[in-house]
């Protein structure tokens, strides 16, 4: 049969149009990716983080966290405010940078006396001399409102709000942050700057809002709910409104100004952001003005001081010189985020790492100029260097090159995140993956025809293993063969005869075609391979085509699965009719013949020599020892550590003048304990027969005759009663000459 050719372009060139079509589906993007492989790109930047592990911090930011214990000292959330300014008083003792609240005041204090009285009944507040609730209600001691705010008034603090861009909420006073802002280009307006826009939400009170700036404490996370960018800024009324951690930085470092760098040109009506400055740091940002975070690691990567602490005059140098955030871990207070290194961490920890960043001048940056570059490079030239390899080498070559292209793009864009660089990878890793898969499936479907025709041409008649073989070494093909160390197996249904009598036609075959795949799913998958099926026979070998190690364990094993899985089988087939179904198993390891075998136009892979005609021997001995698994001396000796065995005979199997012992596998070594008084009985008395004591092991087996019934004890008992009425010659050996098969 002549394959005819087809008038195909050569895989080259197919990978070449792969090339050209993923450069112009990259360009076609105009910098704008499409959701999908932005999520993909995300993800491959947290892995990096995991890669990288977690960094020092610079050591100037500090957790004053509300946790449970200072609830638990404190009383419950909210606080009073004389309590908050307790302990703002002894922050602000300590000299710190500046000190910053992740949380807001958008209510007045319950606890002032005020307050307190105008929640009293009238008859109770009537009782109070008038005098006393003037005072109360007009003496500025008493506001413990006006108390926190003449503390914030007196230290570098900074409070925090929430801006939102829902429409439920109702904006209170406006914020009013301290900070100077400027422009460059200087003629750019506040309204035309990209900027994420709010709407409304939630500010402090005019008692409290006196601190020295407010900073809004937002952070958005991504479509996948991961928290990778701050914004510095957000628009509120048309104005560009800092953020909690920019104001705590600016404040930290006595600065005024922060200036907003823009784009020369305006995207539509707004223009882009392209960083901040504040004083000699500049901070690269995206197009919205968000801080890209280098997250120091897990949570807790910060050091956390207990509030109760700190009021208790506990940890106060730690404090010194530091960058005070103030937050909760407490459960029900705290609010998790969602960050690369963690799926929970505390909102107030995403301000310290934003702060440590500026500190450190380390943000991350989203390399926009490398990644076209890196993406252009790999698709280019790793792609046509790919095409080229699997047109023209090996498929392994081509697989090696894939791989190294893969690991080069993914170095690359690791090397360039520890230089705080961030480059999306997954565009390139899809179009190498799309040169490789098109390439290597044309190559399969089309110059791989040749091949196909063989396997096509051989696997009706040998075993798929035995045709790869062929395909990838054709001169293999010869009748001569060779010599190999072997594991035959023969398995055998008893009384199959009575069974194909019992059965239609239809449903014999049906039984045996359930039977038979059972049986050869489990040889094969323990590593042997199917030689032939003989009417209700099975024919199999481990150790061809291909050497494998602890080919005889694997058979013995698989032996006894089958006898498992031939016992689960047995209620399903009851139920459609089918009679109860036993094998017998032969078992024999040593040198054969393999190889094809047959005549010049016909032949078939298989074993020959004296080792296979013992294990045939051996399966049908199962009937004479009302056994189910017979293996030779041979076969035993590899497995007698793993595998129980019983000692059964020695024999001279018909055909054969050497005699050889045989043993039955019972279970794996150590669960044998059930059967242990059966098995000792058994072993004493083999004692006795082999050393023609026959009168005692004719007591022995009767005994297990009856306390544990079987064929074996029955034969061994029969025996020893003849040898009792006809003693053995003198040379008596103890084999067992088999006359019949």
């Amino acid at each position: 049969m002549r394959v005819k050719k087809l008038l195909l372009p050569s895989p080259f060139k197919v990978g070449c149009l792969v090339v050209i079509c993923s450069v112009v589906l990259f360009f076609s993007f105009g910098g704008v990716k499409p959701r999908l492989l932005q999520s993909f790109d995300n993800r491959c930047t947290d892995a990096l983080f995991h890669i990288r592990g977690p960094q020092p911090t610079s050591s100037t930011v500090v957790i004053v966290d509300i946790d449970n214990d200072s609830l638990a000292r404190y009383g419950q959330w909210p606080w009073s405010r004389h309590i908050l300014a307790q302990l703002m008083e002894i922050i602000n003792r300590q000299k710190p940078r500046a000190i910053m609240f992740d949380f807001v005041f958008p209510e007045p204090d319950r606890t002032s006396p005020s307050q307190f009285l105008a929640g009293l009944p009238a008859d109770v507040v009537t009782q109070i001399p008038a005098a006393t609730r003037k005072q109360l209600q007009e003496d500025d001691r008493f506001n413990h409102d006006l108390a926190l705010g003449q503390v914030l008034a007196n230290s570098p603090s900074v409070l925090g709000y929430a801006l939102t861009m829902d429409t439920g909420l109702a904006l209170g006073e406006d914020p009013f942050p301290s900070i100077t802002i400027k422009f460059s280009p200087t003629q750019a307006a506040s309204g035309q700057i990209n900027l994420l826009h709010a709407t409304n939400g939630v500010t402090n009170i005019a008692d409290i809002a006196q601190a020295e700036s407010e900073g809004f404490f937002n952070v958005y996370p991504g479509l996948s709910g991961t928290i990778r960018k701050v914004p510095l800024f957000m628009e509120y009324n048309g104005l560009p409104y800092p953020s909690l951690a920019l104001e705590g930085f600016r404040i930290g470092n006595d600065l005024t100004t922060a200036t907003i760098h823009l784009t020369t040109t305006s995207h539509g009506i707004k223009r882009d952001i392209l960083g901040v400055q504040l004083g000699t740091t500049f901070l690269p940002t995206d197009e919205q003005g968000q801080l890209t975070v280098n997250f120091r690691g897990p949570s807790e990567s910060f050091p956390y001081i207990s509030a109760a602490d700190i009021l208790s005059s506990k940890n106060l140098a730690k404090l010194k010189g530091r960058y005070i955030l103030i937050g909760s871990s407490a459960a029900g207070l705290l609010d998790l985020r969602a960050t690369p290194f963690s799926n929970v961490m505390a909102g107030v920890e995403i301000h310290a790492n934003l702060i440590d960043n500026m500190v450190a001048g380390d943000p991350m940056t989203y390399d926009t100029y490398s990644e076209i570059g890196l993406t252009y490079c790999t698709i280019i030239i790793g792609g046509l260097a790919l095409a080229a390899l699997l047109a023209y080498s090996t498929p392994i070559a081509g697989a090696l090159g894939g791989v190294l292209l893969i690991l080069i793009s993914i170095a690359s864009a690791y090397l360039l995140f520890m230089e705080n660089r961030i480059v999306g990878i997954t565009y390139p890793l899809f179009s190498t993956m799309t040169v490789f898969f098109i390439v290597t499936l044309f190559n399969y479907f089309f110059t791989g025809r040749d091949k196909r025709f063989l396997n096509d041409a051989f696997k009706r008649y040998v075993s798929p293993a035995v045709v790869k073989e062929m395909v990838n070494n054709p001169k293999r093909l010869s009748l001569s063969g060779e010599t190999k160390s072997l594991t035959i197996f023969f398995s055998d249904i008893r009384d199959f005869t009575s069974i194909s009598e019992e059965l239609s036609p239809k449903k014999l075959s049906q039984l045996m075609n359930e039977y038979l795949t059972a049986m050869t799913e489990i040889i094969m998958q323990n590593g042997g391979t199917v030689d032939k099926f003989i009417g209700d026979a099975i024919m199999a070998i481990w150790g061809a085509p291909l050497d494998i190690p602890q080919q005889e364990l694997l058979a013995v094993r698989t032996s006894l699965l089958s006898l498992e899985v031939l016992e689960k089988q047995q209620p399903t087939w009851q139920k459609k009719g089918y009679p109860h179904i036993d094998i017998g198993i032969g078992l024999n390891s040593g040198p054969v013949r393999v190889g094809n075998f047959g005549s010049e136009r016909r032949f078939n892979y298989t074993v020959l020599g004296d080792n296979v005609n013992l294990a045939a021997r051996l399966e049908g001995l199962n009937k004479t020892y009302g056994s189910r698994i017979l293996i030779s001396e041979y076969t035993k000796r590899a497995v007698e550590k793993e595998i129980f065995c019983r000692y059964i005979d020695r024999v001279r199997v018909k055909g054969k003048e050497e005699p050889v012992r045989i043993y039955e596998p019972l279970c794996e070594q150590g669960d044998n304990e059930k059967r242990q008084e059966e098995i000792t009985l058994y072993n004493r008395a083999m004692y006795y027969y082999q050393a023609k004591k026959f009168g005692e092991a004719h007591s022995h087996f009767q005994q297990l005759a009856s306390s544990h019934p079987h064929r074996l004890y029955s034969l061994y008992q029969q025996r020893s009663h003849h040898f009792m009425v006809t003693p053995p010659e003198n040379d008596w050996d103890g084999v067992y000459t088999h006359t019949s098969k």
